[in-house]
């Protein structure tokens, strides 16, 4: 036989109580779950931009404290190129100082005895030598003309010899000089009736006619070293750092501009 419960539905407990308010309460609960969540990212999204806030003014602060800084640092920034540029500059025109104390004791080993001289003129480029205001072998034109080919130092050489056999002999002598690529004869020539009658006349005046004998011919010779390196010319950024340098690298950019000119 089936049993059958007899209390009324309103007072019976437990599972088999119907449920007197519906799904309601589970909405309400579900929204208020929702909100809960919702309320807890506000939360925590606002703390996010409220960190990201002062980091951002943490960093900038630290820009400018480090804008600061390297403004104050930049003369000196500025000093250390100059001084970078000098010692190029510096070490450039030692790499191309020619040693012209060597020329000259080669020369005077290898000069021959019937050969003497009257002007000689040493110059480490054209425009040197054309520069240089000295009265001697660059006075003549065709001299001038044939330095101003030669790139490099070059040896301008006047003087006296017995006879065109010297002078060649000369020439011959000075290729044996270390560095001398090619030697370049201007003009060798003996003496005319004229010209030995005005080296006479001239003699005691200190005449530049060294041809005394009409057996004497007198020469004018280009010695050229292609080879020798030339200085490079100083790069206008030197100056511009020169004015942005701090005090006290006047001093040293003059001294600088001192031992370049005694180059």
């Amino acid at each position: 036989m089936r049993p059958v419960n007899l209390i009324p539905p309103e007072q019976r407990h437990g599972s088999q109580s119907p449920l007197r308010t519906g799904p309601l309460p589970y909405l309400l609960l579900g929204g208020l779950v929702a909100l809960l969540i919702g309320v807890a990212l506000l939360v925590v999204t606002g703390n996010q931009i409220s960190e990201r806030k002062s980091e951002v003014v943490t960093l900038k602060q630290e820009d400018a404290a480090a804008q600061k800084q390297a403004e104050e640092l930049a003369p000196y920034v500025q000093l250390a190129q100059l001084r970078q540029a000098r010692t190029e500059t510096v070490n450039s025109l030692a790499d191309s100082r020619f040693d012209w104390e060597r020329v000259m004791r080669e020369l005077s080993k290898i000069l021959p005895p019937d050969v003497w001289l009257t002007t000689l003129h040493a110059s480490a480029s054209p425009e040197a030598a054309s520069g240089s205001g000295s009265g001697s072998s660059t006075e003549s034109s065709g001299g001038s003309a044939l330095r101003g080919s030669i790139a490099g130092p070059a040896l301008e050489i006047n003087g006296c010899a017995n006879g065109q056999d010297g002078v060649a002999g000369f020439v011959t002598a000075l290729k044996q000089i270390d560095g001398v690529t090619r030697v370049g004869v201007q003009s060798s020539a003996l003496p005319t009736s004229e010209s030995a009658a005005a080296s006479g006349e001239g003699s005691g005046g200190g005449g530049t006619d060294c041809r005394t004998r009409n057996f004497i011919a007198q020469f004018e010779i280009v010695v050229a070293f292609d080879a020798a390196p030339v200085a490079a010319p100083v790069e206008a950024t030197e100056v511009e750092a020169t004015e942005a340098a701090p005090e006290g690298s006047e001093e040293s950019s003059e001294s600088s501009e001192e031992s370049s000119t005694e180059g």
